[in-house]
């Protein structure tokens, strides 16, 4: 299953403010981002280069893939729902991976309101990027 990469991309103005909070994410190798079931400690902010997103379901491994895109958000539902990581996220050699770790993201968020806004309309984006990617196909 392909998903269009626009779902998971936040606007520049609230990449900048959380780039402010993050620490960079060697990917010289393969990286594995997190693992699906584990607790979400943050969300990861892809700069250039590519993911892999996969999920285990009952029927097997669904493979998602999501090309680079400046401001890519990977992990935002299960911080944000303060549930495990619903996917499995690895970063291809070569890709500029940054951290928002939980205490930060949250701390920034209550600080600055209007960037919750934009936290939601991502999350919004990957809502519908997921229902177009499942009734689609």
């Amino acid at each position: 299953m392909h998903l269009d990469p626009s779902g998971f991309v936040a606007g520049q103005e609230l990449v900048q403010a959380l780039e402010k909070h993050s620490s960079a994410v060697p990917c010289d190798q393969e990286r594995t981002l997190f693992h699906q079931g584990d607790e979400a400690v943050g969300v990861f902010i892809l700069h250039s280069g590519q993911a892999t997103l996969t999920m285990q379901s009952n029927s097997g491994e669904v493979v998602l893939r999501i090309e680079s895109g400046p401001g890519s958000l990977l992990g935002l539902p299960g911080l944000i729902g303060n549930r495990p990581y619903s996917l499995t996220a690895i970063a291809h050699p070569g890709s500029q991976v940054s951290f928002v770790a939980r205490e930060a993201f949250l701390r920034l968020m209550d600080q600055n309101p209007a960037l919750s806004f934009k936290v939601l309309q991502v999350l919004a984006a990957e809502v519908h990027t997921a229902r177009q990617a499942i009734f689609a196909g």
